[in-house]
C-alpha cells in the first residue's frame, strides 16, 4: 500500500478556508471598472457603483465595525430591503470577523425582539422604513448599537447613533478586515419562518456559503457579467447566496426595494436584466404587467422560480414573454436552493401542459450537493423510483447549515442518521427526478386515504381566474379530515365554486375534490410563500358546517 499521508499534510501553500470574501476581492481586482451595483427606482434612487467602489465600501464597513467593538463571532444584524446597503453587507459585515444576521423585514415587534436577543446581536442596521420598530428596539436593547439606513425614498427623522453613511465615513483603514482561519467559521444567521413556534435560527459557514454561490453558476449556466435583478428578497437564505454568487461572476446587482410587477418589467428593458428569483406570485405579477412594458423587452430573460411548483398557467404566460424559467428547490437550512429540474431537450418538444408537468417537479441534486433522496419513513431506505411509493425528501452534502443556534437537541434531530430530512414528502420517478407531493403537516388524510394538496392546487391553477390558491385540511366527524380549498381571484374576474367543483371532478378522484370552497384573499409571506398554518386556523371553524358548494366571487 503506497503512503499518500506522510509528509503530505495541509500547509499555507496547498490549503486555504473557502470563503465567498475572495470573490470580490477577485472581481475588484479583474474588474474594478466594471459596475457592479445600480439602484434607481425610476423616481428617488439612481446610484451606479464599481466593483472597485464597493469593494473598498465593504472594507470600510469591515473596519467602522471593528472600531464599534465588533470581533470574531459577534453578530451584527441588518433589516434592510434590497438596496445596496444589503449588498454591502453581505461582504462588509464577515470581513470585520461578524456574523451577519438578515431579518426578515415583515417580522412583528414580537419576533423581531426574540430574533434580536435570540442571536445576541450587538449592531442593527436598520432602514428608515422601519424607523418605528427601531424606536422601540432602541428602548428594548439599550446596549444594541442601532444604525440608520437613509434613503431618499423614504423620509424619516434619524435615528440610531449613526447613519450608515456616518458609520462609512468613520473608517480610516481599508486594511482592517480578515478573511476565516476555518471554513466552517459561521458566516450567517438566518431565522426560520417560525410558523409552528419560535423561530430557529439556522446557521451557515463559510464553506458551504461558498459552494453554494457557485453551484447556482454550475446550475445555470451562469455568464460572467450577468445583470441579476433582485426580486428575491437578500433576508431569505442570503438571497439563495446570490450575492456572492454575482460577485463571483463580476455581475451587477439591480437593487429594488419593492416589489411591482410594471416596476419590475421596465428595469428589466432599460437595464438589460438577465437573471432573477422570485416566487410564483412574483413572476405572476411580471406576466400580469402593462403589455406596453412587455413589449419594451426583446432580449433573453432567466428566471428561477421556487416556493411552489410553476403551473402551467404561470409558464405558459412567461413563455408567451420570452422569458425562460426552471425549477429549483431548497429550505433556509440548506442556502436555498440545492435541487434543480435540470430541463431536457426532448422536453421542447411537449406542448406547454407537458413540459409544465416536467418542470414541476423538484429534479435532481444541484452540480455541487451529495445526495438529494426520497426515504422510506424513519429509515435510510429509498422509495422505489415508480412515481407512486411516498417517502420524506432527504439531503446531505456540504451545503447542510451548520445547525440551529442554540438548540443541540433540535440540530441532532435534524442530522439523524447521516440525512437532513425536510418534512417534504415526495415520490422519485424512474428518470430519477424528484416531485415534492405535499409537506408532512399539510398532506390530508381523508377517510385513510392521502391527499395531497398540492396535486389539488395544481389543478385549480388550471382555471384561469385563478391568482394564488391554497388547500388545507379541515376536520370531519365522519371522514376525519375533508380538503378546503381558498381562493384568490384576478382582479377583474368572476369565479363560482359550482365552476370550481365541476372542473375539480373532472381532473381528480371524488374524495379529492374540495368539500369547502372559499374566496378571500391568501396570506403570504414577504418571500410569497402561502402562510398554511393562518388557513388551517380558518379551516377548523369549517368542522360543522355544511359543506359551501355555491355562490361566487369577483
Amino acid at each position: 500500500m503506497t503512503d499518500f499521508h506522510t509528509g503530505l499534510g495541509k500547509n499555507a501553500a496547498n490549503y486555504q478556508p473557502l470563503t465567498p470574501i475572495d470573490f470580490i476581492t477577485r472581481s475588484a481586482q479583474v474588474y474594478p471598472d466594471k459596475t457592479a451595483i445600480i439602484y434607481d427606482d425610476l423616481e428617488h434612487n439612481d446610484l451606479t457603483q464599481t466593483w472597485q467602489q464597493t469593494y473598498d465600501r465593504c472594507r470600510q464597513l469591515s473596519d467602522a465595525l471593528r472600531k464599534l467593538g465588533i470581533d470574531k463571532n459577534d453578530t451584527v444584524a441588518v433589516m434592510l430591503p434590497n438596496t445596496p446597503v444589503m449588498v454591502e453587507a453581505a461582504f462588509g459585515i464577515p470581513m470585520s470577523g461578524g456574523v451577519l444576521c438578515t431579518l426578515n423585514t415583515r417580522l412583528d415587534i414580537n419576533a423581531l425582539t426574540f430574533c434580536v436577543q435570540h442571536s445576541e446581536a450587538k449592531v442593527l442596521i436598520m432602514d428608515s422604513e422601519f424607523a418605528d420598530l427601531a424606536e422601540i428596539i432602541d428602548e428594548t436593547f439599550p446596549n444594541l448599537i442601532v444604525i440608520h439606513a437613509t434613503d431618499a425614498a423614504v423620509k424619516v427623522e434619524r435615528f440610531g447613533k449613526m447613519t450608515y453613511e456616518e458609520l462609512i465615513a468613520s473608517s480610516d483603514r481599508l486594511d482592517n478586515w480578515e478573511r476565516p482561519e476555518d471554513e466552517w467559521e459561521a458566516i450567517a444567521l438566518n431565522y426560520t419562518s417560525g410558523t409552528t413556534g419560535t423561530p430557529k435560527g439556522v446557521v451557515y459557514h463559510h464553506r458551504g456559503a461558498t459552494l453554494n454561490a457557485l453551484s447556482n453558476i454550475l446550475d445555470w449556466d451562469m455568464p460572467k457579467h450577468p445583470l441579476y435583478l433582485w426580486t428575491l428578497p437578500m433576508f431569505h437564505c442570503n438571497g439563495w447566496c446570490f450575492p456572492w454568487t454575482i460577485a463571483e461572476r463580476a455581475g451587477v446587482n439591480v437593487c429594488l426595494r419593492k416589489i411591482d410587477g410594471n416596476l419590475i418589467l421596465q428595469l428589466i428593458a432599460k437595464h438589460q436584466v438577465s437573471h432573477y428569483c422570485a416566487a410564483p406570485i412574483v413572476h405572476n405579477m411580471i406576466a400580469g404587467g402593462d403589455a406596453d412594458y412587455k413589449a419594451a423587452i426583446n432580449h433573453e430573460v432567466k428566471g428561477w422560480v421556487a416556493g411552489a411548483p410553476p403551473s402551467e398557467t404561470m409558464l405558459a404566460a412567461m413563455e408567451k414573454m420570452g422569458f425562460h424559467i426552471s425549477h429549483v428547490y431548497g429550505l433556509t437550512e440548506v442556502y436555498g436552493p440545492v435541487t434543480v429540474c435540470a430541463e431536457q431537450a426532448e422536453w421542447d418538444e411537449l406542448d406547454v401542459s407537458g413540459r409544465a408537468q416536467k418542470k414541476s417537479r423538484q429534479g435532481v441534486r444541484s452540480h455541487l450537493m451529495t445526495g438529494f433522496e426520497v426515504l422510506r419513513q424513519d429509515t435510510t431506505e429509498p422509495v422505489e423510483a415508480d412515481g407512486e411509493e411516498m417517502g420524506e425528501l432527504a439531503l446531505r452534502g456540504n451545503m447542510i447549515m451548520k445547525g440551529y443556534l442554540k438548540s443541540r437537541k433540535a440540530t441532532e434531530a435534524a442530522f439523524k442518521d447521516g440525512w437532513f430530512r425536510t418534512g417534504d414528502l415526495g415520490v422519485k420517478y424512474p428518470d430519477g427526478y424528484i416531485k415534492i407531493m405535499d409537506r408532512l403537516k399539510d398532506i390530508i388524510i381523508s377517510g385513510g386515504e392521502n391527499i395531497s394538496s398540492i396535486e389539488v392546487e395544481n389543478v385549480l391553477y388550471q382555471l384561469p381566474a385563478v391568482v394564488s390558491c391554497a388547500v388545507v385540511a379541515a376536520p370531519h366527524e365522519k371522514w376525519g379530515e375533508v380538503p378546503v380549498a381558498f381562493i384568490e381571484i384576478h382582479d377583474g374576474h368572476t369565479l363560482q365554486r359550482d365552476t370550481v367543483t365541476a372542473h375539480c371532478k373532472q381532473h381528480l378522484a371524488g374524495f379529492k375534490v374540495p368539500k369547502y370552497i372559499i374566496f378571500t384573499e391568501i396570506p403570504k409571506t414577504s418571500t410569497g410563500k402561502v402562510q398554511k398554518f393562518e388557513l388551517r386556523q380558518a379551516a377548523k371553524s369549517l368542522a360543522h358546517e355544511t359543506p359551501k358548494v355555491t355562490s361566487s366571487a369577483k
